[in-house]
């Protein structure tokens, strides 16, 4: 059985509150007492239960992070900027996978709750109101929506501006010639995924040119970009889109891997361009041209905004950051088409 701080004292000829001193206020005690309670706890093996004392005090160091989708690099990345913060404050991160699922996201919710975390990061399924995420705000758990809107006046938030993001993609396309474009992503009812749709569809009739082609996913994932792919190559060719606007990079990577078994080529025949500029966008086989999130701050600055509402609540302004996105651009649609279709 694990050494109790009973017998850690016993060991040492100290008093509880010697120990208890020792452990979370080391600086009031003599270095000759300190350092016989410390040889103690050695020998005996002592772990504090610092999840029992954070009860008592009803205050947690666990910050947690619901994604949308743990397999994503976008949502790693995100992560890996929320654990510099929360780590270089002593905390630690955990992180729950909703996997767009509603009900699973809520059954994270309530363990949370259960388990008074110090906040929770959360990228919710749902667009719409929030009532969970209301009552635990209620409940004094601060919760801020990462890569999502202004959400309640009273949550942080922190996104990326997306509307402009599918602005610039179509533009690019556009000024390298194409006409017929292609919007490849889904499901539609995610507000990401319209935003990105609404600004590649607002710089095309700004443009004069036809809306795109929409072919919706049921997923962002490599294997649903694949899937709209076959559907892309089987229309006629005097239908067929001359580029690809894809709502995130995996969608676009499985595009890419089925235009080429397809035997198209990238950009030749068609363009395509993606959306996080993940790692594995620069590294594909046709370097993917992207549009950039600044993924890791995303999650840097969501972050800090709980952190800073958590350890000073009474003084806390609520905040709703947006990044500006940007174009990253590489092989996959860096060449002008020499005629236009």
């Amino acid at each position: 059985m694990a050494a109790s701080i009973k017998e850690v004292a016993q060991r040492a000829g100290v008093s509880l509150g010697t120990v208890s001193n020792v452990l979370n206020r080391p600086d009031i005690v003599s270095p000759e007492t300190r350092k016989r309670v410390q040889e103690a706890i050695e020998e005996l093996g002592f772990v504090r239960n610092d999840s029992a004392r954070q009860l008592r005090a009803g205050r947690s160091r666990t910050v947690a992070i619901v994604v949308l989708d743990v397999s994503n690099p976008f949502f790693t990345d995100v992560v890996r900027g929320a654990e510099s913060i929360v780590e270089g404050a002593g905390g630690m991160v955990v992180v729950c996978n909703s996997g767009g699922d509603a009900a699973r996201e809520h059954r994270h919710l309530d363990v949370l709750e259960e388990q008074r975390v110090q906040g929770i990061l959360v990228t919710p399924v749902s667009d719409g109101k929030q009532p969970r995420l209301d009552r635990i705000v209620t409940r004094g758990i601060p919760v801020v929506l990462v890569d999502r809107g202004a959400g309640l006046a009273n949550q942080c938030s922190v996104a990326v501006d997306d509307v402009l993001g599918g602005r610039i993609a179509a533009e690019h396309l556009a000024e390298r010639g194409h006409r017929r474009i292609a919007f490849v992503g889904g499901p539609l009812a995610l507000r990401q995924v319209t935003d990105r749709r609404t600004g590649a569809e607002t710089a095309l009739a700004e443009l004069g040119l036809p809306a795109p082609l929409v072919v919706e996913t049921p997923m962002l994932s490599v294997s649903a970009g694949r899937q709209a792919a076959d559907e892309i190559v089987a229309l006629p060719s005097t239908r067929r889109p001359t580029a690809i606007f894809c709502a995130n990079d995996l969608v676009a990577l499985g595009v890419l891997q089925a235009l080429t078994a397809h035997g198209l080529k990238v950009p030749d025949d068609i363009a395509l361009v993606g959306y996080d500029d993940i790692e594995f966008a620069a590294g594909a086989a046709v370097p993917l041209s992207s549009v950039r999130q600044p993924r890791e701050q995303l999650g840097r600055t969501a972050a800090q905004l709980l952190l800073e509402e958590s350890t000073d609540p009474e003084h806390h302004e609520h905040r709703h950051v947006v990044f500006q996105p940007e174009l990253a651009v590489r092989q996959s649609s860096e060449r002008k088409r020499r005629r236009v279709r």
